[in-house]
């Protein structure tokens, strides 16, 4: 962890030739749990940040120690200025799973960060419990919407989730309640590690415990109650999983429409055209990123009540027009759907010129004029050409009869 950064030699390091700041995790334990090594890196500091809690387990001593400020962000300046002597970052557990080690690593580099674990709330949490860490969901709703927990409830799933405070527990029962996981159980484990560890217990539907320590971890066997079906993570939403004007990518179409995008996690979506946003949002079910554009206000309300009650609160939500509107669009999406606005070339050139390359544009048409623009850029372009005609059974009268929905023209092409 002593290479040149390009900051010119030893920019990264102390006057004898160490990372100069070190990020340690402190349990409930505190100084005493830590391992001889961490324990080094406390004491040889010349200056300790931290939040006051962890700043209030060190010993007297005549180390500069300065407690966070906030936004975190207004502390970057401090640390910087910093460099060249020896750095201690105390932080919670293990620095690098939802904490500040890799806020710091970000800032500056991998070189300039020594990074020593604690056992962190996740381990200690499935050691409460006796569950296998690898088949828990470890989640954190500590400066997130908890809307974004709504995703990983489904039958028998095991979730660990950090708290925001000591109201999440009472919260999280609430929202499990209202998808149809009353019966699930919840352990709350407050203060875990230490002295204080508390363990409290109930169901979501009778969660009746007050307010205990803003420090806990949830644990959840998540238990339908029969009132709600299961949402799937693959794509293919019941189309009344949406709230809609019939502006929307009807399942099957839908389904086809995201196989031929091929969403994986942490890619990026720009979504045109969004409707009820359920092309992006399906996409981002998927662990992906993504940006819905739409124009009409009533739809872009809809956009955002999906996101929310579909688990994707992260989805950003664009007001405007295409192209106009992609002006300012985070930079280089994985694929662009276009929904809506097809006939428009000028659309399809800047969503085009927009991807990496090996980026992906899937556009769908329903009339005439938007197919015989896909087409004219498929001639151009390459690509794949597919027409989608399906069929329902629905009544007629005393009869059951097919009847088809509006055939889509397709295209799909990759940018090389």
């Amino acid at each position: 962890m002593s290479m040149d950064t390009g900051m010119g030699m030893g920019m990264g390091m102390t006057t004898d030739g160490a990372a100069w700041l070190s990020v340690v995790g402190i349990g409930e334990d505190g100084l005493a749990g830590l391992t001889p090594s961490a324990r080094l890196l406390v004491d040889q500091a010349q200056v300790v940040f931290g939040g006051e809690r962890h700043l209030e387990l060190l010993p007297p001593g005549s180390q500069d120690r300065r407690p966070w400020r906030m936004p975190l962000s207004s502390n970057r300046d401090g640390l910087a200025a910093c460099r060249g002597q020896r750095v201690c970052v105390l932080a919670s557990g293990d620095p690098l799973w939802f904490g500040i080690g890799s806020v710091l690593i970000g800032w500056f580099s991998p070189d300039e960060v020594t990074v020593a674990p604690h056992p962190g709330a996740f381990s200690l949490a499935a050691a409460a419990m006796g569950w296998a860490l690898q088949g828990c969901r470890c989640l954190t709703i500590h400066g997130r919407p908890l809307a974004a927990l709504a995703l990983h409830a489904y039958p028998s799933a095991r979730l660990l989730v950090l708290s925001e405070d000591a109201a999440s527990p009472a919260q999280v029962a609430q929202l499990l309640s209202s998808l149809g996981f009353s019966a699930s159980r919840i352990t709350v484990l407050e203060h875990l590690g230490g002295p204080r560890q508390r363990r409290l217990e109930g169901t979501a539907g009778d969660y009746r415990h007050p307010p205990g320590a803003d420090l806990n971890t949830l644990a959840i066997e998540v238990v339908a109650d029969g009132r709600h079906h299961t949402l799937s993570t693959c794509p293919g939403l019941p189309d009344d999983a949406f709230l809609h004007d019939g502006q929307l990518t009807k399942r099957e179409v839908r389904a086809a429409t995201l196989s031929a995008l091929g969403p994986w996690p942490g890619a990026l979506l720009w979504d045109i055209g969004a409707g009820s946003g359920s092309v992006a949002i399906e996409w981002m079910r998927q662990g992906g990123e993504a940006v819905a554009v739409e124009r009409d206000e009533a739809r872009l309300e809809r956009i955002a009540r999906n996101a929310l009650a579909l688990g994707v609160p992260g989805l950003r939500i664009v007001a405007g027009e295409a192209p106009a509107a992609l002006v300012g669009l985070p930079a280089a999406p994985d694929a662009v759907f276009i929904g809506g606005g097809a006939t428009d070339r000028r659309i399809l050139a800047a969503c085009w010129a927009a991807l990496r390359s090996d980026g992906r544009l899937v556009a769908n048409a329903v009339t005439a004029e938007g197919e015989a623009a896909l087409i004219d850029w498929h001639h151009e372009h390459g690509g794949e050409m597919v027409r989608l005609a399906v069929s329902r059974l629905a009544p007629t009268g005393r009869f059951q009869c097919w009847h088809p929905l509006m055939p889509i023209t397709q295209y799909i092409g990759t940018k090389s």
